[in-house]
């Protein structure tokens, strides 16, 4: 699959294509249907498949401070959508010029000159130009002017309707398995692994402390059963089952700072500082919990532990 960061990174000579545009957070199962169509299409036509997505998010340029919390990183994103068997990638930087554009000239610059569009599908509630004017019907009104033909789609799998909006409700509210099930995959939060207060180590459990990426959608507090997944030079292409631990440690005292933590079970012999690594979350365990002494504490770690290993036993997803 062929990567391209900004439209001029386009090949002159790319030929007319099957292009799908969008956000596109999380890839979730409704995206999958989107652009899984699209690359069909395409190789039913003998044409090339891409999709067009976005970073920073728009509503970071048009709203700046009000956009929603992130389901995946650009890389994430990337990484997923190479999955599903479209040729080609181009990440558009938004910026306030592009969100000015007029739908007309959007369609022109973006759809028509760089890509050469033959075809044109998006979300059925997909809104493009300045002040999101533009919707379906318009983007096919200007397909007959550009000699392109266009389609909104519903985002629906198996009956069901999916949004982000959904999954980061079921994130919020803990409900990792709900989330999981809307994305087709369990939702990860990656981030680069600094020292913490080593409070872990000390009780026998030693966690990496992740240093999230900016704006991402973490669950709600408390213990968790999932992976700790890494690809790096020092551990390629590791996933090991992990008890995963959010909230601010309230049975120590000191400043209340949120954190994502996990323990991969059973393994003190990891030396995980400055490595970027992702947690995916599997199911929840239980509340974060304020206890009365550190070997109560210590005791329930034991149990988190044991729950973590029973329900990660035999589920790769």
């Amino acid at each position: 699959m062929r990567r391209w960061n900004g439209l001029e990174e386009v090949p002159a000579d790319w030929g007319r294509s099957v292009v799908t545009i969008g956000v596109f957070d999380g890839v979730h199962r409704g995206h999958q249907r989107i652009v899984g169509a699209a690359a069909d299409l395409a190789r039913e036509r003998g044409l090339k498949s891409v999709v067009i997505t976005f970073d920073p998010h728009p509503d970071e340029v048009v709203r700046p401070g009000t956009h929603p919390p992130l389901l995946a990183t650009t890389r994430r994103r990337i990484e997923l959508l190479e999955g599903l068997g479209t040729d080609a990638v181009v990440v558009v930087p938004f910026t306030h010029r592009l969100s000015q554009m007029p739908p007309d000239e959007f369609v022109q610059s973006v759809l028509v000159d760089r890509l050469h569009a033959a075809h044109v599908i998006v979300g059925e509630d997909f809104r493009f130009g300045h002040k999101a004017k533009g919707d379906v019907p318009l983007l096919k009104e200007l397909g007959e002017k550009y000699d392109f033909t266009a389609e909104g789609v519903p985002l629906v799998a198996n009956g069901d309707t999916i949004s982000s909006t959904f999954i980061r409700a079921r994130l919020d509210a803990g409900d990792v398995a709900g989330a999981a099930a809307a994305l087709g995959r369990p939702h990860r939060v990656e981030g680069v692994v600094v020292r913490g207060h080593r409070r872990g180590r000390a009780l026998g459990f030693p966690t990496a402390n992740l240093e999230t990426t900016p704006h991402a959608a973490i669950p709600a507090d408390g213990v968790y059963a999932g992976w700790l997944v890494c690809d790096s030079a020092r551990y390629p292409a590791c996933r090991w089952p992990a008890a995963i631990s959010i909230g601010t440690n309230p049975t120590f005292e000191g400043p209340a700072e949120r954190t994502v933590e996990a323990y991969a079970l059973d393994r003190d012999d990891l030396d995980l500082y400055g490595e970027h690594m992702g947690v995916d979350f599997l199911a929840r365990i239980r509340d974060t919990l304020k206890f009365d002494s550190v070997d109560a504490l210590v005791e329930e770690m034991h149990r988190d532990v044991a729950r973590a290993r029973d329900l990660t036993a035999g589920n790769g997803s």
